[in-house]
């Protein structure tokens, strides 16, 4: 069995690629080693199907990870520049598999998405090709929810709003925003419970702490509950942030459409959602197809991907974060011709941003790398 090295595997997205990996008993093919970057000797963790006996190994240790057939890091960007270079310095033939974006645009990197590009990544296995990176949350999630569509070569340009969970951003924002919503109940506790309170006077108090220098923003910049934040990553100089610019070029990387690439543009938005991942599409037709034709599309592409009947109950039912949030469902509704004409399609999804957003592609491209000979 191939020895795979796990790096970062206790941050958020490393904890739900072993959660998932103890529920498909992927540990029993492999064999497995732990490396921590700051926990060197401690003891390694006992998953299901592991048969660790050894401590956490020394994640900057270049010898040992030479020795590795793959290595999987949910460590961040800043480990995979440190550690990468130093590694194909030494000639190291193994398989990297990386969570972080740093190595997305590389040209000898795959950007992973099985259920959407498993024939570019079977010709960058024959190729002889090691990097394997998991893509951009919003574009994973929209390429599951929409891939009959590309799939069938339908899409000419698709206008995107996002409604993004904090998760993106990373645990401790997480745990701000939870934060904000506590600050907020608290001052108006009292007032709630009276049913003749006035509902603006509430509001005003609420307004007040939000914008009151106390409140926490210490990791998002400002106030995520009860509001929400137009902006996320950098700043390019198109007018676009770096998370708007992902947007095209991973989608057309990961379908290998480079050469005749498909404009998606639009808008990322940070909203007071957990960890899952709304996106709004304005999408283009090639072709004037029907409805029913598209959710045949979309529904028969892959196994995750859930049509939801644009009606009122099912959506406030099935299209939020609140159903989806912690499975692999890929929930698409709203589906409708707009106003702009019969090849114009409008289309609303939901999805997990840790399972397909993050850790299930490393996790699939891991297991297909598992057993290459």
């Amino acid at each position: 069995m191939k020895k795979v090295g796990f790096i970062g595997w206790r941050g958020m997205v490393g904890s739900v690629l072993m959660e998932r990996m103890q529920q498909e008993s992927d540990f029993s093919q492999l064999t497995p080693i732990f490396f921590t970057t700051s926990q060197v000797g401690q003891v390694a963790p006992q998953f299901d199907g592991t048969s660790v006996s050894q401590p956490l190994q020394d994640a900057y240790d270049l010898d040992l990870l030479s020795q590795l057939d793959i290595i999987v890091t949910c460590q961040g960007g800043d480990y995979t520049h440190e550690v990468y270079p130093k590694l194909k310095e030494r000639n190291w033939q193994g398989y990297w598999i990386d969570a972080s974006s740093a190595l997305r645009m590389e040209k000898d990197a795959i950007i992973v998405l099985d259920p959407v590009n498993q024939t570019v990544i079977d010709r960058a296995i024959q190729q002889g090709i090691k990097t394997f990176v998991g893509g951009n949350c919003t574009v994973s999630l929209m390429l599951m929810a929409l891939g009959g569509l590309f799939d069938k070569g339908l899409v000419e340009w698709v206008s995107v709003a996002t409604y993004q969970a904090a998760s993106g951003a990373g645990a401790k924002n997480m745990r701000e925003l939870l934060q904000q919503m506590g600050v907020l109940e608290n001052v108006v506790t009292n007032e709630l419970k009276n049913p003749a309170s006035e509902i603006l006077f509430i509001e005003k108090k609420v307004t007040e702490t939000m914008r009151s220098a106390e409140f926490p923003t210490e990791y998002f910049g400002a106030p995520l509950a009860g509001s929400l934040i137009p902006w996320i990553d950098k700043a390019m100089s198109n007018g676009q942030t770096r998370e708007e610019w992902k947007g095209m070029v991973e989608t057309n990387k990961i379908l290998g459409n480079e050469g005749e690439p498909i404009a998606v543009d639009g808008y990322c938005v940070r909203i007071g959602a957990l960890r899952c991942h709304s996106q709004a599409f304005t999408i283009k037709l090639k072709e004037n197809i029907s409805l029913a034709q598209v959710e045949e599309l979309l529904s028969q592409h892959n196994p995750w991907v859930k049509v939801i009947p644009n009606q009122r109950e099912a959506t406030i039912k099935e299209l939020t974060p609140a159903a989806v949030t912690g499975t692999l469902n890929i929930a698409v509704g709203r589906l409708r011709k707009l106003a702009m004409g019969e090849q114009y399609l409008g289309a609303f999804t939901v999805g997990d941003q840790l399972l397909w957003g993050a850790a299930e592609p490393v996790r699939r491209i891991l297991m297909q790398l598992a057993t290459v000979a």
